[in-house]
């Protein structure tokens, strides 16, 4: 029936006018008058088939209800054939399903093209985003052998402030706390984790942690991040290459950008290459508070996996890199996903500089082998705390947390 009403709209639509939405609608019912005196339809179908109409012509086809369905968390397409769904950390497959692969790429050309973002044969793989900020991953023909697939990763509608982190269980109360102290007194924190962890929600959640009368320089290589109450706030957003593979701005070009645009804080969206020497750079010229995000199984391997990312674009000593590395990040937090789906932070590690050409580090919350988060120590330089006035704020916490139980998660 959807292809049918489809079909006979698309033969009314005069393609040389704008067409309203709220004109669009009434042809739609219109339509679906004249189908059901031929086919007698109930009124609840009849509401259900005017709104997947509508989707098919104007939004993202039966995506829409996903979209606006918060309990989905991601949204998967392998193929026209194949959706699958997440929800409560869990994969399901979608009952629906594309009606063509050239429907499905359609709805792939919208995406890219709202974005501002090519994606084709010579250009088969893109990242791009959403009105909301949903996160899109593209993957063409063929690179992709059994039609395009497409990745949407979905964020709340509700700001992402740190009390709603600690109401879905990433963390306590009293860890969260204890983050807002970090992050107002401007230690430089890196979040690590595996796919789907929950790195940049906890970096939106702490950005909007800090005050509101510091200019802030974000750097992404998608937008997605939504920071809430900063007035003096520059976004920064990678550019691909055109079609004659020109003109593209990459990450390390916007972080030398950031750095003459005179920052309070720097927060970039996420580290993948050689950006990470210029990233290191940014933390290490007096731009404390900084932010960013890189995929690690753990602290440790995120410190390698920097030497690496920095290794790709220059060649450096190896004892040189870790010394910037430690110059210039304060904090990890690491986090991870447990075998229920949940996502939960996994450590926080301090680290303390260079011994014999070797990052030292040392845990202050780590989770034990049954599950519960506990403090394994303190904050050994507590310089930052001081400086920014946090200092209290942070002996107040300790006070609290070393008079009773280490336990922080029940």
């Amino acid at each position: 029936m959807k292809e049918e009403i489809k079909k006979r709209i698309m033969d009314r639509l005069d393609f040389t006018k704008d067409i309203t939405d709220r004109r669009l609608k009434d042809m739609i019912q219109g339509e679906i008058l004249e189908y059901s005196r031929e086919k007698p339809m109930l009124l609840e179908e009849k509401i259900k088939l005017s709104k997947e109409v509508f989707y098919a012509l104007r939004k993202l086809d039966f995506l829409q209800d996903l979209l606006e369905d918060e309990s989905v968390t991601e949204i998967m397409i392998n193929g026209y054939q194949h959706v699958f769904i997440e929800k409560e950390g869990h994969l399901y497959q979608y009952s629906e399903q594309f009606s063509s692969e050239e429907k499905l790429y359609q709805v792939v050309q919208q995406i890219a093209s709202g974005a501002n973002r090519m994606v084709n044969e010579m250009h088969p793989i893109v990242d791009a985003r959403l009105d909301d900020g949903s996160r899109v991953n593209i993957i063409l023909p063929p690179v992709s052998l059994d039609g395009a697939v497409m990745t949407i990763r979905k964020f709340a509608k509700e700001p992402m402030t740190m009390e709603w982190l600690c109401q879905r269980g990433a963390f306590s109360k009293e860890v969260g706390e204890f983050l807002k102290v970090l992050v107002r007194a401007k230690y430089n924190i890196f979040i690590s984790g595996g796919t789907g962890s929950g790195k940049t929600t906890l970096l939106n959640g702490l950005s909007n942690c800090i005050p509101k009368d510091e200019r802030i320089i974000t750097i992404e290589d998608s937008a997605e991040l939504r920071l809430n109450g900063i007035e003096n706030l520059v976004r920064l957003e990678m550019r691909n290459a055109n079609a004659a593979g020109e003109h593209q701005i990459d990450m390390k070009d916007l972080i030398k950008a950031a750095l003459r645009s005179r920052p309070d804080r720097i927060i970039v969206g996420e580290v993948r290459g050689e950006e990470a020497l210029s990233m290191l750079n940014a933390m290490n010229t007096g731009h404390d508070g900084s932010i960013s995000t890189g995929h690690a199984n753990g602290t440790r391997d995120m410190l390698r996996r920097m030497e690496t990312m920095v290794l790709m674009g220059v060649d450096m000593p190896v004892a040189a890199i870790r010394g910037q590395i430690a110059s210039a990040i304060d904090i990890i937090v690491h986090l991870g996903r447990l075998p229920d789906g949940s996502r939960k932070l996994m450590e926080i590690v301090e680290v303390e500089g260079m011994d014999q050409q070797e990052i030292q580090i040392h845990s202050v919350f780590a989770r034990r082998e049954d599950g519960k988060l506990i403090q394994t120590g303190e904050i050994r330089d507590q310089k930052k705390l001081k400086e920014y006035g946090q200092y209290d704020s942070y002996q107040a916490l300790m006070e609290k947390w070393n008079s009773g139980d280490q336990l922080l998660e029940a």
